[in-house]
């Protein structure tokens, strides 16, 4: 007689899948690289901007900046929306009905922002819409934030002369676009030798490659900048301290 397998229930992996921080499932589920304790991106971003400590072990996670030391968990979201039906759409839901109220209305600004859509950024002028490639229609669905990329200078730095002001500063592009990919449409459209490195900021803080721009704009821009639209990063040569 063959053995019956024993049937799982969602609720024998909630230990591993709920978020210490608000006992809800993970949401955009972000490992803290020090001691690879999970949580909601939403809860630990909120957590440390009162304590560089982990909320679950209470290990120093960074003397300054605990949110350098946060990584998206990818393959750990792809899990828990599998194992909990109907999750992943009301999130999604519930992300364009965020960005929808937090869109400025269509106004006399909006005819000087002359955007494009960033999937992978079109390099080949500065008009247009991005193209027709696979990138850009899997991020054409995403909420969308529009950015202001300005020049900052800094005197007496070396490749000061190579890095300038765009033609066109204003984008529009996925709200899940990272720092990354900023650089690397900056390094294209500014035609930078690929050994050269650009710092990405927002109100003065670098940020970090794997950020995204919804990441920045919750946790620097809306929290702690003056709030225009669109939001304002700058980026300048790499400043090398050493």
């Amino acid at each position: 007689m063959a053995a019956t397998g024993r049937k799982h229930l969602v609720r024998d992996f909630n230990h591993f899948i709920t978020c210490y921080l608000c006992r809800g499932y993970l949401i955009k589920p972000t490992t803290v690289t020090e001691c690879l304790h999970t949580f909601c991106k939403s809860c630990i971003v909120q957590h440390f901007e009162e304590s560089n400590d982990c909320p679950k072990c209470g290990i120093q996670v960074h003397e300054t900046n605990p949110l350098e030391m946060l990584r998206l968990d990818n393959t750990l979201e792809e899990i828990i929306f599998k194992l909990v039906p109907g999750l992943r759409e009301k999130e999604e839901q519930q992300e364009l009905e965020f960005w929808r109220k937090n869109q400025p209305k269509e106004n006399g600004q909006a005819e000087n922002l002359r955007c494009q859509r960033l999937g992978l950024p079109d390099v080949g002028g500065d008009g247009g819409d991005g193209g027709g490639g696979g990138d850009d229609d899997y991020h054409r669905s995403d909420p969308q934030i529009a950015i202001c990329l300005d020049c900052l200078r800094n005197s007496g730095q070396s490749g000061e002369s190579t890095v300038t002001d765009l033609m066109k500063r204003f984008i529009r592009c996925s709200s899940r676009v990272t720092v990354g990919t900023i650089k690397k449409f900056l390094s294209l459209k500014l035609k930078l030798p690929s050994s050269y490195e650009l710092d990405v900021l927002c109100n003065g803080e670098i940020m970090g490659r794997d950020h995204t721009l919804e990441f920045i704009y919750m946790t620097r821009w809306r929290l702690h900048g003056d709030n225009t639209y669109p939001m304002v990063l700058e980026y300048r040569p790499r400043i090398d301290f050493g």
